[in-house]
């Protein structure tokens, strides 16, 4: 690994030895992949399930952060004896390319020993998918059991389906879509915007030192408020004031200080996010997710051309879409499309909408009747 990335993570690192082509016509030299594996695969291959994190998690599904000391982000479900049971199967979950947790991203060293930064070429979750394909193949593990993900890590469990068909028996696809819609782009946009109007992204050499954190922070409090559901925020903060540092119980400023605790809520979910996440990483993975249409990624035409169908054209792998009620950011109508497009296709496919109340995050909170799905498909 090179030590000019901050982000740096220890760990499972596999280093490409052939380039590795890109979507936008290039190629990455020397790329890295930093890994987690849990579990213990077994003599024929065949228990391997490659599990896709989304857009702001990393590697770190069961194991405690590095950077924050917290616990993996899915250990609820995935461990011995949860649904994602390590006791059965052997669970890798792989950093993106693009990512900042020690695979190469724009924080990466280039050739001359310095970061990357804007000279980081615009990838796509396909060429994520690409090289996560890589560590398979150095894995030696042929086909997957499952390819498992949520919200982006949806997206790249649908890209690995109908890109590689013959490399996964099997899709589970958690509040997730198969291309971003206008409103998607749109709160991405603001994200990024946020980013590259603090003076120091400094066009995005801003090196190891301090970055444009403001920016970023601000870049995380907009897509928090999409993960959540209203009646969550209802339910958790409604319109109840901060009390203050000297003692005051639920007073106004009349400023502008964090007066509701929304506010303080999500001035410390930004803040936070700044520790962990590498600006420029945040611009070129949402914008991966952005360019996201698995209909015309698989046809090949732009602007929306070909139909989602042609994209699983005689896959043999069976499907599971799980969606949440109060998820407004992928709603169950996307799930419900993808559906629509595997029948049409003639793939084995089940659909599921899940009661609860967190809205786009409840695949990272504990909602019971979840686990029963996983656990039920898996274990089909």
């Amino acid at each position: 690994m090179a030590d000019t990335d901050p982000f740096l993570s220890a760990g499972n690192l596999l280093v490409l030895d052939v380039p590795l082509p890109l979507d936008g016509g290039q190629s990455l030299e020397g790329v890295r992949i930093a890994y987690e594996t849990c579990g213990t695969l077994n003599a024929d291959k065949s228990n391997a399930i490659l599990l896709f994190h989304a857009l702001t998690m990393d590697q770190h599904v069961v194991s405690t952060h590095p950077r924050t000391g917290k616990p993996g982000w899915w250990r609820n479900s995935v461990g011995p004896g949860k649904p994602i049971d390590t006791d059965r199967f052997f669970v890798i979950c792989a950093n993106v390319l693009g990512g900042c947790m020690g695979s190469t991203g724009p924080a990466s060293a280039a050739a001359d020993g310095t970061p990357y930064a804007m000279r980081f070429p615009v990838i796509t979750i396909r060429d994520m998918v690409r090289a996560q394909i890589a560590l398979l193949d150095a894995l030696g593990i042929e086909r997957l059991h499952a390819a498992v993900g949520g919200s982006m890590g949806g997206m790249l469990a649908l890209s690995l389906a109908a890109n590689f068909p013959e490399r996964t028996k099997a899709a589970l696809v958690i509040a997730s879509t198969a291309r971003h819609s206008a409103q998607n782009i749109a709160f991405h946009e603001v994200g990024r915007q946020a980013i590259m109007a603090d003076p120091k992204w400094k066009n995005g050499d801003y090196g190891t030192g301090k970055g444009p954190e403001a920016g970023l922070a601000v870049a995380r409090m907009a897509a928090h408020i999409t993960y959540l559901s209203e009646a969550g925020l209802t339910e958790k903060f409604g319109r109840r004031l901060q009390d203050r540092p000297d003692g005051t119980k639920g007073a106004k400023t009349f400023g502008f200080d964090a007066d509701f605790q929304v506010e303080s809520y999500l001035r410390h979910q930004g803040l936070s996010f700044t520790g962990r996440f590498d600006a420029n990483s945040y611009l070129y993975i949402t914008r991966a997710m952005d360019y996201f249409d698995l209909a015309e990624e698989v046809s090949g035409g732009e602007g929306g051309g070909g139909r989602l169908a042609e994209a699983f054209a005689g896959t043999t792998a069976r499907f599971c879409l799980v969606s949440f009620d109060t998820d407004w950011l992928y709603p169950t109508a996307e799930s419900r499309h993808v559906a629509h497009a595997l029948n049409a296709a003639g793939a084995a496919v089940s659909c599921v909408e899940l009661s609860a109340p967190y809205g786009h995050d409840s695949f990272l909170l504990d909602v019971p009747a979840l686990d029963r799905v996983i656990a039920g498909f898996l274990n089909a």
